[in-house]
């Protein structure tokens, strides 16, 4: 165990607490949008192409993408990033995701090709893909140098922050030559975010542990994007002053901190509640640890405003429809 997790790590994490079988019915705004770019013909592909070339930036490891043509076979190792790629109507240009990679249900049909740190680069490179899409952590920077030095084009890209994932979809729907429906996956989340924030200004801000993980004891911490749902959907993290994504911590100092209320995934509340040690904890004496779906709000992805809307019922019920 790694004692500071990364975002994807914590996504793999809640998602198997969570039984990495569930299928998620709900739609999203943003499906019509699939068929956009798939439409394209080659040569359009290629002319924007181009153009993106010509405005190259760099990836989170400091490398410039260099692609001739807009990628037809992804590599998509990060489950923020696979979300996005169906949003932007690329989900069939898919050929490898990671094991953690469950949404959207079309998601599944794609192979799987591991886990998304320290991953398999010669199962990758089987699948001939002329794009790879790491999430940008130490634990990738060898992967990421192997498969350039094999000549395949790599972004790697650190989504920790709402922010960040505005920069990824941005930076995608360059790649596929797509911007305008990048710009409104981004429009689409940004509404939901501020929705949920103006339902619930002006509420009381209960002071808020998020654990996520058992043992060691791992608390979101002010590096995270949770820590902003929080935010958004009336809460206070009592560890948002950190800056790192997540931290170790210690029941006897939660205890100090006397959060209102506790944020848990399913099976985590659950032994919480039954642990004696925790019972020292005034929100898990009076029955306000919180079971959040950790499926929808484990990664920065294109659900984002469904993820804080979700938050918010559980802070401030009544606040949402």
């Amino acid at each position: 165990m790694h004692h500071r997790l990364s975002t994807l790590a914590i996504a793999a994490l809640v998602a198997a607490a969570a039984g990495c079988a569930r299928a998620d019915e709900r739609a999203t705004d943003d499906t019509s949008s699939r068929r956009v770019s798939e439409s394209r013909s080659p040569e359009s592909d290629s002319a924007l192409a181009r153009a993106a070339i010509a405005n190259a930036k760099r990836d989170d490891f400091g490398d410039t993408l260099p692609l001739a043509l807009v990628p037809r076979r992804i590599v998509s190792l990060n489950p923020a990033t696979t979300e996005l790629f169906f949003a932007l109507g690329a989900g069939g240009r898919l050929v490898g995701r990671t094991e953690y990679d469950l949404y959207p249900r079309e998601a599944v049909t794609v192979p799987a090709l591991g886990g998304g740190m320290r991953p398999n680069v010669e199962a990758i490179l089987g699948v001939r893909p002329d794009l790879v899409v790491l999430y940008a952590s130490t634990e990738n920077r060898d992967a990421a140098a192997r498969l350039r030095a094999a000549g395949v084009p790599t972004l790697s890209m650190r989504v920790d922050r709402i922010e960040q994932f505005r920069r990824a979809v941005a930076r995608l729907g360059e790649i596929l030559g797509d911007t305008i429906t990048a710009s409104v996956v981004v429009d689409s989340v940004d509404r939901t975010l501020e929705a949920v924030r103006a339902a619930t200004a002006g509420r009381p801000r209960p002071a808020t542990f998020w654990k996520a993980w058992d043992s060691p004891v791992i608390a979101i911490g002010g590096g995270s994007f949770l820590t902003e749902l929080v935010d958004i959907a009336g809460g206070r993290n009592i560890y948002g002053g950190d800056p790192r994504p997540s931290l170790d911590v210690t029941i006897e100092d939660v205890v100090r901190r006397d959060p209102d209320v506790v944020l848990a995934g399913p099976e985590s509340a659950s032994r919480m509640r039954a642990a004696p040690a925790w019972q020292a904890l005034r929100a898990v004496r009076e029955g306000r640890v919180l079971v959040v779906d950790t499926v929808l709000v484990g990664r920065p992805g294109v659900r984002l405003g469904e993820a804080a809307a979700s938050l918010a019922r559980l802070l401030h019920p009544g606040a949402l429809p």
